[in-house]
C-alpha cells in the first residue's frame, strides 16, 4: 500500500473546509482512498472543552495535541487494513498547529509530557499545505460567521497565520498557498501542489538552485520564519543514470530518516521517489554507501518569505558562499528572494554544485 499523510493547515477563514471537498473529489478520481482526520479544536470547543473553560490556553492545546495524535493513530491503523493500493490521509490541522497558540514554556512542557520531540511530531507528516487567511490579501471575504469556534479579528487572524507558518517551518515539504488569485484559483493551486507532491501523474521534482553569499547566521537564527536543520546525506552504490541517497534530518538528536531515488529528466526536472525509513533501516542502508563519496554534512536553514519556501544550505567547507534551493510546482514560477540573501548566480544546471559532486570533493 502507498500511504501518504498530509496536513491542510492555515490561518482563520482560509478555505480549509472547501479545500477538503475538492481534495476528496479530485484524488478519489485518481484511485486514492481519501481519509479525513477532522479538526480537533472545533470538535473540542463545540463539545465544551475550550481555552476559556480549561485552566489556560496551554492546557487546552495540550489536551488537543493528545487527542489529535490518538485520532491519527486510529486512522493509520484503519488505513493499514484497507485493500486500496493508494491511501491519502488528510489531517485538518496537525500536531504543530498547537505551537502557534502556546507559550514557549507551555509548549516545551507539552512535548516533555507526551514524550516526543518537535522534529518527530513535525516530520511525522509527509507534507504540509498552508492556506493563507483571507484576512491577508482577500480581506473582503474574511468572516467569523461560518465557524462558531472562530473569534479572531482580521489583524489577529494575520498574526496567527504568521505564527502557524513559523510553527511548521523546517518541514521538508511545506507549501504556502496565498490569495494571489481568486478563491477557485487558490484551491486549484492547492490541488496542483498536492498532485505534484504525490507524483501524479509522475513524481517530478522541479527545483532551482542558486549560489549566494555566505549568510548572516545570527540573523537567520533570530528570524521567526527560519528554522535550522542538521542534515547528513550519504550516497549509495547504484546503476548509471540513477541516484540513491539516505538522509538523516533533524536537530539536537531528534532525527528522521529518508531514502531518496532520483532520475534526471531535464536540467530543472527530475523524477524523485522518497521513502521514510526507521533508524534501523537507515543504518542498514549505510552498509551500501558508495565508497567513492564521503557523507555530505550541512546545516539547512528553512525560510518562508512571501509565500515561498527557501532552503539555505551552509556547508562546513565554505565560509564565503552557500546554496539556496527552491522547489516549484511550475518551471516558470517567478522567485522573489528575501533581502537576507545576496544571489551570486543560478547554478541549477551546474553539475559542480550538486550534492553528489560535493560528496566527491
Amino acid at each position: 500500500m502507498q500511504l501518504a499523510k498530509i496536513v491542510i493547515t492555515g490561518g482563520p477563514c482560509a478555505g480549509k473546509s472547501t479545500a477538503m471537498s475538492w481534495i476528496g473529489e479530485s484524488f478519489s478520481k485518481l484511485g486514492y482512498a481519501v481519509l479525513f482526520v477532522p479538526e480537533t479544536a472545533t470538535e473540542l470547543i463545540t463539545g465544551g472543552v475550550a481555552p476559556w473553560t480549561c485552566g489556560c490556553q496551554d492546557d487546552f492545546q495540550t489536551c488537543l495535541t493528545k487527542l489529535q495524535r490518538a485520532k491519527e493513530e486510529v486512522f493509520s491503523r484503519a488505513a493499514a487494513t484497507m485493500k486500496a493500493e493508494k491511501v491519502l490521509m488528510v489531517c485538518d490541522r496537525g500536531a504543530l498547529d498547537a505551537k502557534a497558540y502556546m507559550t514557549d514554556e507551555g509548549y516545551t512542557a507539552m512535548l516533555r509530557g507526551i514524550g516526543r520531540g518537535e522534529v518527530e511530531l513535525r516530520d511525522g507528516y509527509d507534507a504540509v499545505f498552508h492556506l493563507v487567511t483571507a484576512a491577508c490579501g482577500a480581506e473582503a471575504y474574511y468572516t467569523t460567521q461560518n465557524n462558531t469556534a472562530r473569534t479572531e479579528t482580521p489583524a489577529e487572524a494575520r498574526a496567527l497565520d504568521d505564527r502557524v507558518i513559523a510553527a511548521w517551518t523546517g518541514h521538508p515539504h511545506l507549501r504556502i498557498i496565498d490569495n494571489s488569485t481568486d478563491f477557485a484559483g487558490k484551491i486549484k493551486r492547492l490541488i496542483a501542489e498536492i498532485s505534484s507532491f504525490l507524483g501524479e501523474p509522475e513524481p517530478f521534482e522541479i527545483e532551482r538552485k542558486f549560489l549566494v553569499e555566505y549568510p548572516d547566521l545570527d540573523a537567520l537564527a533570530e528570524n521567526a520564519n527560519c528554522k535550522r536543520v542538521e542534515i547528513i546525506q550519504t550516497y549509495l552504490k547504484t546503476a548509471d543514470g540513477v541516484e540513491m541517497r539516505v538522509r538523516q534530518r533533524g536537530v539536537d538528536g531528534d532525527y528522521t530518516y529518508y531514502l531518496t531515488t532520483k532520475r534526471k529528466i531535464s536540467d530543472v526536472k527530475r523524477v524523485e521517489v522518497e521513502k521514510r525509513l526507521s533508524k534501523d533501516e537507515y543504518l542498514r542502508h549505510l552498509m551500501d554507501a558508495d565508497p567513492d563519496c564521503r557523507p555530505v554534512r550541512k546545516d539547512r536553514y528553512c525560510m518562508t518569505y512571501e509565500g515561498q519556501y527557501f532552503e539555505i544550505d551552509v556547508y562546513p567547507f565554505w565560509k564565503d558562499r552557500a546554496i539556496v534551493e527552491i522547489e516549484l510546482c511550475d518551471e516558470t514560477t517567478p522567485i522573489g528572494f528575501p533581502p537576507e540573501l545576496k544571489v551570486i548566480r543560478e547554478v541549477t544546471d551546474d553539475p559542480s554544485y550538486k550534492n553528489a559532486a560535493l560528496a566527491r570533493r
